[in-house]
């Protein structure tokens, strides 16, 4: 089947696919001959051209490692032979061959398949890797335990790709790979990119590797390549070579992360994932959606900060475009940084510039930040250094779901000292504020900020921002029966339920609280006396997030308010689209409505 880029008819998938139609199982791909691999290989490229285009998700990654993975599970007696993806975006051929196909348009649809390796999903999913760079020391891991059961035959193989070498924890891994005397099997998936182009000495030394000494065979592992990795027949040969190992070794494929699809291996960076195909057709001539997103106002906002003052300086662990900082890089390359995978190593980084004096954003998404807490704390919070945390995709991130649901950075940071915590409830606020610290800072700053666009909101660029003030907290409506307390951007699904109240004869106050910590605590003493009955609504876990902390003032100070906590509750939030998800969890305005119902109703 020829897949022509021009067809916008996606309705639903074509069944021209003869061969992998056979496939359920990688059992029966075993089945095929050398000579039907090429096919396979086709068709299989095809299909999640297709799907994606029709159903949206992950694209570019995957087109690049059709032959790998069919090679892999040709070679390798899955599910028994351990596979790892690392990262795990791009393993949607592997879920195809491995009994997924048929579900596979359910892919990052609430309900339906993760877009990411799930253990309790396929035992050939045998570690998730939503998060990068996990691959080596997990892989490791069994294969110590394999070689402790005595079972010398299993083969234990990691495929490490778009830049997930560069993050400290794989290099953690290499450092005990080389000893361990195990059937451990690194696939180097060299692309030269992750979802910008990859950066650094790393992958200059990629590009330019000896066979005989390089990074590998100094640390004591069997290397071999560079290969090509589109050659199906020359993968499948290499690999029957590489199982009949009994060490570690490293196998070297170069790729090209979006092979197949000419506007994907022209445009790497557009294409790692995409929407409905339609909904970005000719973004250039007919945008189809001109709301501006949190991260273009932080990157128009970082841009024009830097103009003014030759002090601010950024930094961000390989999101320069989904981050936004793109913008400022490309203005002043000399000043803003994107150090690679490597979020602990940005954060030391950042607190160093801010050691000498530069005003440093660092933009790290939310559940990405995770990897650096132990630098937040020691380098940056116990040395008060004013780095300014920019915290993009926090709370609810709708389909990529749990492994990248930005629900613990409040719960994580809340107890750090000298630490300042902010949520914007728009972008002309997300602007305020990088203006306001950019100017007024004595110590770490969060500002976190979700995924996505802003509702209802155009900025005028053109216009001087006029005076910055401090973020204060701010009555945004009146009322007199209780107050609802909104953190961050769920102030819009907030105004909503205020409008369904009233309705219901219920005059609720709106408070857009801004700050979760330092909090105000002259206004709470005042609401305190105002109000017994309070909601507070966050976007993220309310397990030791805003909201407890309101209700932990409320006990400590003495005060018997009626206080109820909205947010997402202490378990694995799955993945959907955000609207799906807030309804799910009762934070769209229905659900606000119908917990301060309860509330009356006691």
């Amino acid at each position: 089947m020829l897949f022509h880029t021009k067809s916008r008819n996606f309705a639903a998938l074509s069944s021209n696919y003869p061969l992998l139609e056979t496939i359920n199982y990688p059992a029966d791909l075993r089945e095929l001959s050398l000579n039907q691999l090429e096919q396979i290989c086709d068709e299989l490229r095809n299909f999640i051209i297709e799907s994606v285009l029709t159903h949206g998700g992950h694209f570019a990654a995957n087109l690049g490692v059709v032959e790998l993975t069919v090679a892999l599970h040709y070679v390798f007696n899955t599910p028994d032979d351990r596979l790892v993806w690392d990262v795990g975006h791009q393993a949607y051929g592997h879920k195809i061959l491995t009994g997924r196909r048929e579900n596979f348009h359910t892919n990052r649809k609430m309900g339906g398949l993760s877009g990411f390796p799930k253990m309790d999903e396929s035992e050939y999913d045998a570690f998730g890797t939503g998060h990068s760079s996990t691959a080596i020391s997990a892989v490791l891991g069994m294969a110590m335990a394999a070689k402790l059961d005595g079972n010398y035959h299993r083969n234990h193989i990691a495929v490490v790709g778009d830049g997930a070498l560069t993050a400290g924890q794989a290099f953690e891994g290499l450092n005990n790979l080389s000893g361990s005397g195990t059937k451990t099997f690194l696939i180097l998936n060299d692309n030269n990119i992750g979802i910008d182009a990859n950066t650094g000495a790393i992958n200059r030394h990629f590009n330019t590797i000896d066979p005989e000494n390089n990074l590998f065979t100094n640390l004591g592992l069997n290397y071999i390549g560079p290969v090509d990795g589109h050659n199906i027949l020359g993968l499948v040969k290499q690999l029957e070579l590489l199982k009949e190992e009994t060490i570690p070794c490293v196998l070297h494929i170069k790729t090209t992360k979006g092979k197949g699809f000419a506007e994907a291996e022209q445009e790497q960076t557009k294409w790692h994932s995409t929407t409905k195909y339609i909904k970005i057709e000719d973004p250039e001539i007919k945008p189809v959606n001109s709301k501006i997103k949190y991260q273009d106002v932080f990157g128009l906002t970082l841009k024009e900060l830097a103009e003014a003052n030759k002090k601010i300086a950024g930094v961000t662990p390989a999101m320069p475009t989904g981050s936004g900082m793109l913008k400022a890089m490309k203005a002043y390359p000399e000043r803003f940084f994107d150090v690679g995978i490597a979020e602990q190593h940005a954060v030391t980084f950042a607190a160093g510039l801010a050691k000498e004096d530069y005003v440093v954003f660092c933009s790290l998404y939310s559940t990405f930040l995770q990897r650096a807490l132990d630098q937040i704390i020691h380098d940056v919070c116990i040395q008060n250094l004013p780095v300014i945390f920019c915290i993009d995709r926090a709370g609810n991130v709708g389909d990529d779901g749990p492994t990248h649901h930005g629900m613990f950075d409040i719960s994580m940071l809340l107890p750090l000292p000298n630490i300042s915590i902010l949520a914007p409830s728009t972008g002309i606020e997300l602007r305020q504020m990088m203006h306001y610290y950019a100017g007024n800072l004595s110590g770490p700053v969060v500002i976190r900020y979700p995924k996505g666009f802003i509702h209802g909101q155009e900025i005028d660029w053109t216009l001087p921002l006029g005076k910055i003030l401090e973020p204060k907290i701010q009555l945004v409506s009146s009322g007199k029966d209780l107050a609802i307390l909104s953190f961050g951007t769920m102030l819009q699904n907030c105004e909503d339920a205020l409008k369904l109240l009233k309705n219901k004869g219920i005059n609720a106050a709106l408070y857009d609280m801004k700050l979760a910590k330092p909090l105000d605590y002259f206004m709470l003493n005042h609401l305190f006396e105002t109000y017994s009955k309070f909601v507070t609504v966050e976007d993220g876990s309310k397990i030791g997030g805003f909201g407890n902390t309101i209700n932990a003032y409320n006990t400590e100070s003495g005060n018997r308010a009626d206080i109820l906590c909205l947010g997402f509750p202490d378990e694995v939030i799955p993945h959907g689209t955000n609207e799906e998800l807030f309804t799910e969890f009762g934070l769209d305005a229905i659900g606000i409505v119908e917990n301060v119902l309860k509330i009356f109703s006691n």
